[in-house]
């Protein structure tokens, strides 16, 4: 165990898997990484983000890619595996836990991964446009989404350093009755207007507490290849395409009004990377 910012940090070794870790924060389970395949990916709503990358581009094709928020590097390791050559930037707030990462699950000598220490929104607001193919949003502190990356004006600065052509893919973590995400997916729309949710079927009718994935960008999302890949899943999921109806109304939220995401019942997680 080590004292990170967030919290406790700890990395228990995956029992079915000798070359797997689970990255523990606080107790709640934030990551896991297999250091031997890093295309295994536990958690479902990883799984999801990552059907989403798959189909951004051609396969194997190199990206130019923005994670915000880290934790133990899941995605950024899946991608550098799966499009060698793609030019990786990762920002992430917590310096420690960068540092605990990257010296007991180290990252891949051949990976073009870069990690900055810094707060999300202030890193976007000094990056030049266009710069990034895929931006992966799934930005935690404790196992709440900040305020002032749930607002039209970041959602704006997401949009302005994005190519035209490419894709924003963010974890949202809501529950009954879905207030926050029909919020957020109002918000992100308004600035990057094509987009679908994928998620559990009982999340999407707001029955219970999860991940919703948005999937959103200048131009259509591959729906139906996200919805063969949600279906064949695991933990079989489903894709949204109405957001209009999702929505119900919601307008998209500014600095002013935006709040942080809830918190998760006890015993549910919906930060894991």
């Amino acid at each position: 165990m080590e004292t990170v910012a967030s919290g406790v940090a700890e990395l228990v070794p995956d029992p079915d898997r000798d070359t797997a870790w689970t990255l523990l924060l606080d107790g709640a389970p934030q990551s896991h990484v297999d250091l031997a395949d890093p295309t295994h990916l536990q958690f479902e709503y990883i799984r999801r983000m990552a059907a989403a990358i798959d189909l951004a581009a051609p396969a194997g094709r190199p990206l130019r890619v923005l994670h915000l928020g880290g934790g133990a590097l899941t995605l950024p390791r899946y991608v550098a595996a799966t499009r060698p050559g793609s030019a990786q930037r990762v920002v992430e707030i917590d310096g420690p836990l960068v540092e605990l990462v990257r010296s007991a699950l180290p990252l891949p000598s051949s990976a073009n991964i870069r990690v900055r220490v810094a707060d999300a929104r202030a890193a976007v607001e000094g990056m030049r446009d266009s710069g990034y193919d895929l931006i992966v949003l799934d930005v935690f502190a404790g196992a709440r989404t900040p305020a002032h990356l749930a607002s039209a004006e970041f959602a704006g600065e997401l949009a302005r350093i994005l190519d035209p052509a490419g894709r924003l893919i963010a974890n949202v973590a809501d529950g009954p009755p879905l207030r926050f995400a029909r919020g957020q997916v109002a918000t992100i729309r308004a600035a990057l207007p094509e987009a679908c949710l994928v998620a559990d079927a009982g999340v999407l009718r707001g029955r219970r507490f999860g991940n919703l994935v948005v999937v959103a960008g200048r131009t259509p999302p591959p729906v139906a290849e996200l919805s063969r890949r949600a279906a064949g899943d695991w933990f079989p999921g489903r894709v949204e395409t109405d957001l209009d109806r999702f929505a119900a109304g919601a307008a998209p939220v500014p600095d002013s009004a935006a709040v942080a995401s809830p918190l998760p019942p006890q015993g549910l997680f919906g930060n894991r990377k």
